[in-house]
C-alpha cells in the first residue's frame, strides 16, 4: 500500500517542464491573435478617418448652402463652428452654425487636417481637406481626402468631370458642343 501513496502524491503535481510547455503554446496563440488584429485596427482607424472627413465634408455643404461660398482658405475649418471666423459682417449674418458638432482640427493619429480653398488635388472650383493619415507626410499612399471617391483605378484623382456633369457654381456642358 506504501508504493501506492509513493506513486500517487508523485503524479499529483504538474512538473516545471509541462508548465513551461503550456506557458509556450499559450504565448504562440496570442501571438497568431495579435498579428491578425492588428491590421484590422490600422484599417478601422483609416475608415473612421474617411467617416471624419465625410461628416466634414456635409458641413462644408451646409455652409456653402447659407453662404453661398466654401470658407476662405483664412477662415478655414474653423468657419464651421466659430461665426466669428467670417471676416465680412454682412456674410456673418447669414451664418446659420455650427455646421459640427464639434470643432475638428486634427485626425485620427494627432496630425492637422489640411484645408485648402481653392483647391489643388481636384479643381479651384473644389476645396481640398486632407488627412495626412498614419505616416504623417504629405503626397503619399496613404493620404486621405475628401477627392478619394473620385479616385481612379491607378490611385489618381479625375480632375474632370464626365460629360454633362458640372461643377458646383459651374455652367453645365452640352453634348452638342455649344
Amino acid at each position: 500500500m506504501r508504493t501506492h501513496r509513493a506513486k500517487f502524491r508523485r503524479r499529483r503535481a504538474f512538473t516545471l517542464f509541462e508548465l513551461l510547455i503550456v506557458i509556450v503554446i499559450l504565448l504562440a496563440m496570442g501571438g497568431l491573435v495579435l498579428v491578425n488584429l492588428l491590421p484590422a485596427r490600422d484599417q478601422a482607424d483609416v475608415d473612421l478617418q474617411r467617416v471624419q472627413i465625410d461628416q466634414i465634408d456635409g458641413a462644408m455643404k451646409r455652409f456653402k448652402l447659407d453662404m453661398k461660398r466654401y470658407p476662405s482658405q483664412e477662415e478655414g475649418l474653423l468657419a464651421l463652428n466659430d461665426k466669428q471666423a467670417i471676416q465680412d459682417e454682412t456674410e456673418a449674418a447669414q451664418w446659420r452654425g455650427p455646421y459640427l458638432e464639434e470643432s475638428v482640427t486634427k485626425d485620427n493619429w494627432n496630425h492637422e487636417l489640411i484645408y485648402r480653398f481653392p483647391g489643388e488635388l481636384r479643381g479651384e472650383q473644389y476645396y481640398d481637406l486632407v488627412s495626412l493619415g498614419p505616416d504623417g507626410q504629405e503626397g503619399t499612399a496613404d493620404d486621405i481626402t475628401n477627392h478619394d471617391r473620385h479616385k481612379s483605378a491607378d490611385g489618381e484623382i479625375a480632375s474632370k468631370e464626365p460629360e454633362g456633369f458640372a461643377p458646383p457654381d459651374a455652367p453645365k456642358s452640352t453634348s452638342n458642343g455649344s
